[in-house]
């Protein structure tokens, strides 16, 4: 079995049939067809080695790590960058292509609790917050709080997903049925 990264728990926990259609049944999403994943990838690459020194100030950052793969038996990612703080505690820091709503959506929190896990597994250090920097809204930071109870999320999803892929089980969908709207698997995707 293959490890895991944090998009494909994102998936899952945005409807556990992405799961299914793409690792059972082998099914692409071709998501990179899409220009707007593709430009904002580029741009994110850039913004990356802009402004970044004011902000770690700003958090409290006294050491710094910046594009650092990790990985263990069930999880790989690579973080944008891991920030030790002034208290000894670590953080994780990722930068987002997009405007900030006054919205802190789902699929951040839990990339970020994913390398919240990551960065634990990794280096044995304390992880109980992580931060968004917003591209498209002058570089706005956002700190966000992480919990045990949302490491245990992960932890659930990562053998939920296992589950679904080693038995070959075709899971319930999402409850949310906005999210079929732009679902690139809605064409095949049994309701």
């Amino acid at each position: 079995m293959f490890s895991l990264t944090p998009s494909n728990i994102i998936e899952f926990l945005y409807c556990p049939r992405y799961t299914y259609y793409e690792h059972v049944l082998t099914v692409p999403q071709n998501e990179d067809k899409y220009y707007k994943v593709e430009r904002g990838r580029k741009l994110h690459d850039e913004k990356l080695e802009r402004n970044k020194g004011y902000l770690r100030k700003r958090i409290g950052a006294i050491d710094k790590w910046e594009d650092q793969y990790l990985a263990s038996e069930e999880m790989r990612g690579r973080v944008d960058e891991i920030l030790k703080l002034e208290d000894g505690t670590y953080a994780p820091l990722d930068y987002k292509f997009a405007e900030y709503k006054e919205k802190l959506y789902q699929t951040y929190q839990q990339q970020l609790f994913c390398y919240a896990l990551l960065i634990e597994g990794n280096w044995q250090v304390e992880v109980n917050r992580g931060y968004l920097v917003y591209i498209r809204s002058r570089n706005k930071l956002l700190e966000v709080p992480i919990t045990a109870k949302d490491k245990t999320l992960i932890k659930k999803s990562i053998s939920a997903f296992r589950e679904i892929v080693e038995k070959n089980h075709f899971p319930k969908a999402t409850k949310y049925k906005r999210r079929c709207l732009n679902c690139t698997y809605r064409n095949i995707c049994i309701k």
